[in-house]
């Protein structure tokens, strides 16, 4: 059943996500900080967290799922280390994810040639 689960909340997502940009006049990278700033909120509301038990990597590997990465960290690291934790504990908990992007960023670089549209 988590199968199903996952792939019905992270479809959701990807539902709402496509109505976005077929509706509306939003950029994709608006949409994508959207979705980050989403999933902080939720976060700060405890509500993702219930989502994420729920759908498991349905709703933690999209976009919201690391906004919800970000404010875990954030308020982990305010327990442990107070205030500096503010600007310490986002990065800390989200580094592999954000040093993935910039490897693989690299490597498409690489390997593919960009061009004009």
């Amino acid at each position: 059943m988590y199968y199903l689960y996952a792939f019905i909340i992270g479809g959701l997502f990807c539902i709402v996500g496509q109505i976005l940009i077929d509706k509306t006049k939003l950029t994709p990278a608006r949409i994508l900080v959207g979705y980050v700033v989403t999933g902080v909120i939720l976060s700060a509301l405890g509500i993702y967290k219930i989502i994420a038990e729920f759908a498991r990597a349905g709703a933690t590997v999209p976009l919201t799922g690391f906004g919800y990465a970000l404010a875990n960290g954030v308020e982990k690291a305010v327990d442990e280390k107070g205030f500096l934790g503010i600007f310490t504990g986002g990065l800390t908990a989200t580094a592999g994810g954000i040093c993935a992007v910039i490897v693989f960023g690299v490597i498409a670089a690489l390997i593919f040639n960009s061009r004009k549209k």
